[in-house]
C-alpha cells in the first residue's frame, strides 16, 4: 500500500488549531489593490476559519493533520 501523502500546496495555506478548526488566509488580497477601497482591504485583513461545507476536502487534502 502506497504512503499517504500531504498535499504540499494545501500545508502552505491551512494550519489547524488546537480545537480542530482550520484557519486560512483571506482571498483577494494579493494585488491590484489600487481599485479596491480601504473598506474592502481592511475587512480582508487576517485570517478566518475554513467553512463547515469546505472541511472534507480539507480532510482529504491534509490526512496527517488529525482531524
Amino acid at each position: 500500500m502506497p504512503k499517504m501523502k500531504t498535499k504540499s500546496g494545501a500545508k502552505k495555506r491551512f494550519r489547524v488549531r488546537p480545537g480542530g478548526t482550520v484557519k486560512r488566509g483571506q482571498a483577494f488580497k494579493r494585488h491590484i489593490l489600487t481599485k479596491k477601497s480601504t473598506k474592502n482591504k481592511r475587512h480582508l485583513r487576517g485570517a478566518v476559519a475554513v467553512h463547515d461545507t469546505d472541511m472534507g476536502r480539507i480532510k482529504q487534502m491534509l490526512p496527517m493533520a488529525g482531524l
